[in-house]
């Protein structure tokens, strides 16, 4: 992206002043080095999202921003409903409620290494990974509902989970107002056998050590010190998620006209927050983010089991679990005014900062739990909310590294096998049932994650606390 085509508010803050049929403007974050990183559609797409009915204050893209399907991906609008405000399942993804859980284990990596290969072979073992894989659990179709209105609060009450995890989970492991009449037979039926998997693409279960520390006073609230090792689980709502995204993409491109609304972008179909159409879409998507949290609170079982045959003793609680792809309803201060808005984050990130009263109320008074996935080789890290995020995009951060190359490129140019044995030269040893899939994911098909979030930080997105770096990493 050309940085000349925008306007600079300052040394991380890009914005794209309203013109033709935008309604606010387009404000990415970033140093200058990842804007020019990011392709045009970035700004393309940023600024078609300025034209929807109802987006409040600006259309927002985050450091690690790149093309996605409609949104971009780093994408995040507000649509109040009062304002003819849209829901856009474009806006949300196909991969609904995508998003990452950390657990802590009270290990260290000096306990890891003896076993290192061992805990790979096993949780390779025990995780189903890859396109169309399936687990052990099938659903029949009363418990299929139950699971989707229950979230993981249901796996919890299934024995698949442990109670103490649900506060540390976004709503509480539950999110209200699911409708499991809006998804279809067909998303249903693509689910029923998909819990407890991680899928494909860049969905992973990654064993990592703190490897360095940026605040330590958040660390210590977190529980993390140097070499401390953690579970980190990458995943969303497989199948059913996909499906429910599909089909009412298509349904909404199709009503659009008769909503009057005109649409920049296909792949930008909406609904009017307060139709038929869009109750019936966030019912269903509410019912996709209650699979993801049910199946991440499944993997984090499966993961504690592995762990526990290693280390009977061990103590697996979980620092924070959140979503990426999702629509939420958040009162946030607009124009010195409260006002319930419909969040869309799209490859981002809820970044909540220090006093919020959602959190949990040992986790207050430093703020959110951040949890930013890098690729494979390349470390991740965990950041925490700042007092400017709320201002600075609706309590939003980055999600990841955010991809620099297509995954076509990326297969031409790095071969799966290698990349194994490249990492595995460096101490991290990766399984996968796809040398094509490893290829796809090559750490140097990302960007640089550590430019990323120092720019998040930096914009005031989000304050970092640590560095991980992985030591062994199951991928689809």
């Amino acid at each position: 992206m050309d940085p000349t085509a925008l306007t600079r508010i300052d040394d991380m803050t890009w914005q794209v002043e309203p013109s033709g049929a935008m309604r606010v403007p387009a404000i990415i974050y970033g140093d200058e080095e990842l804007i020019r990183g990011m392709d045009d559609k970035v700004h393309l797409q940023a600024c078609n999202v300025a034209t929807l009915p109802g987006i409040v204050r600006a259309s927002y893209v985050m450091p690690d921003g790149h093309w996605g399907y409609g949104f971009p991906i780093g994408g995040v609008a507000a649509f109040d409903p009062a304002d003819g405000g849209v829901i856009s399942a474009g806006g949300v993804g196909f991969d609904i409620s995508c998003g990452v859980r950390t657990m802590r284990t009270g290990l260290s990596v000096k306990d890891i290494l003896p076993v290192q290969t061992s805990i790979a072979d096993s949780l390779f073992t025990q995780i189903p990974a890859g396109v169309g894989s399936t687990g052990a659990i099938t659903l029949d179709a009363p418990e299929m509902d139950q699971m989707l209105r229950g979230g993981a609060r249901w796996a919890v009450d299934r024995g698949w989970g442990e109670a103490r995890d649900l506060p540390r989970i976004e709503e509480g492991g539950r999110m209200p107002d699911a409708r499991p009449d809006c998804v279809s037979e067909q998303a249903v039926k693509r689910q029923r056998r998909e819990m407890g998997t991680l899928g494909s693409g860049n969905h992973y279960l990654e064993v990592q050590a703190v490897a360095e520390i940026f605040d330590a006073a958040a660390a210590a609230a977190f529980g993390l010190a140097e070499d401390d090792v953690v579970v980190t689980i990458h995943c969303g709502s497989r199948g059913l998620g996909h499906q429910i995204g599909s089909e009412f993409l298509k349904e909404m491109a199709l009503a659009a006209p008769a909503a009057g609304i005109v649409l920049p972008d296909r792949e930008l179909a909406c609904a009017p927050i307060r139709s038929e159409l869009g109750e019936r879409y966030l019912g269903a998507m509410r019912a996709a983010i209650n699979c993801a949290l049910a199946n991440r609170e499944i993997l984090g079982h499966i993961a504690r089991r592995v762990m526990r045959h290693f280390f009977p003793d061990i103590d697996m609680e979980v620092l924070f679990d959140v979503s990426h792809n999702t629509c939420k309803v958040e009162a946030h201060v607009v124009d010195g005014r409260r006002r319930d808005l419909f969040v869309h984050r799209k490859g981002a990130t809820r970044s909540l900062g220090p006093g919020h009263p959602s959190l949990p109320p040992d986790l207050r008074a430093i703020g959110q739990p951040v949890l930013i996935g890098g690729s494979m080789g390349t470390g991740s890290y965990i950041m925490a909310g700042s007092e400017t995020s709320e201002a600075r995009a609706f309590a939003s951060a980055c999600h990841g590294a955010g991809r620099a190359m297509s995954r076509h490129a990326a297969l031409k140019r790095w071969s799966g096998r290698k990349v194994v044995d490249d990492l595995a030269g460096q101490g991290i040893l990766i399984r996968s049932p796809s040398t094509r899939g490893v290829a796809e994911e090559a750490p140097g098909a990302y960007k640089d994650v550590g430019r990323v979030v120092a720019a998040a930080e930096w914009a005031g997105l989000a304050r970092r606390v640590v560095r991980l770096r992985p030591l062994v990493c199951i991928k689809g």
